[in-house]
């Protein structure tokens, strides 16, 4: 049995909360989120040879938060269907914790995305860039932190879902996630950055019900939510 957080299983579905530092597959540096539930499902049903779980998204390796793997082919198209309807899949709702004081609220940000291949990172594009994609989030500011650590913590919901897209609208505006060295932040202590997907609502592969999966990270010690803030983030109007 490894240490891989189990959210909610069926025979349909599998949802984790992925730590950070963790790829959710395709690796051979070591183990994924994928390897770790094949070997949950084997060890927990005594499933002989090779178990099917779907990778239908993933998230970044340094963030953490709710992930759903398919546990039929079937299940595995229905849900790679629903996360490629951009703006009319699945809810996304991340926390994260930035640096600096974010002024505004509220706020919704629409950006294009394009990739800096002789960096190796995403970048948002200048007016003279080709190409591109682009990438709207919306955002609440939770809290600010008032013990000189000059940070932010937000909630971020995503209406399209590009390669880093939230790393790289809030450092282009200078609030980077808290230890994203990649897009500048400066070093932290902790594992990976601190970037989680707190919620997702999916429609059920085969009952066509919505259900919503929330987890909170577990290394962020004082940068938490509180439960009054998660309770803000629940409520009807939250957006």
């Amino acid at each position: 049995m490894n240490d891989l957080e189990i959210l909610f299983e069926d025979n349909h579905l599998l949802v984790v909360n992925k730590p950070a530092g963790l790829a959710t597959m395709g690796t051979d540096a070591g183990p994924t989120v994928h390897s770790l539930a094949c070997q949950y499902i084997a060890e927990k049903y005594a499933k002989p040879g090779k178990v099917f779980l779907g990778v239908v998204h993933r998230l970044d390796s340094m963030s953490s938060g709710v992930l759903v793997l398919a546990r039929t082919s079937k299940s595995a198209a229905r849900l790679s269907e629903q996360f490629r309807k951009s703006g009319e899949g699945p809810r996304k709702v991340y926390i994260a914790v930035v640096e600096g004081d974010v002024v505004e609220p509220r706020g919704l940000w629409r950006d294009r995305i394009v990739k800096n291949e002789r960096e190796h990172r995403m970048e948002a594009a200048t007016a003279l860039a080709k190409g591109g994609l682009d990438a709207e989030l919306e955002y609440q500011v939770l809290r600010r932190m008032a013990d000189g650590d000059r940070g932010s913590l937000v909630a971020v919901r995503l209406m399209t879902g590009r390669k880093h897209q939230i790393r790289v609208q809030f450092a282009d505006r200078g609030h980077a996630i808290l230890g994203d060295v990649k897009y500048d932040a400066a070093p932290q202590k902790f594992r990976g950055i601190a970037l989680h997907a707190w919620s997702l609502t999916i429609h059920h592969p085969t009952k066509a019900t919505p259900m919503t999966f929330q987890s909170l990270p577990t290394t962020w010690g004082k940068w938490l939510p509180t439960g009054e803030e998660v309770k803000r983030l629940n409520q009807a109007d939250a957006w």
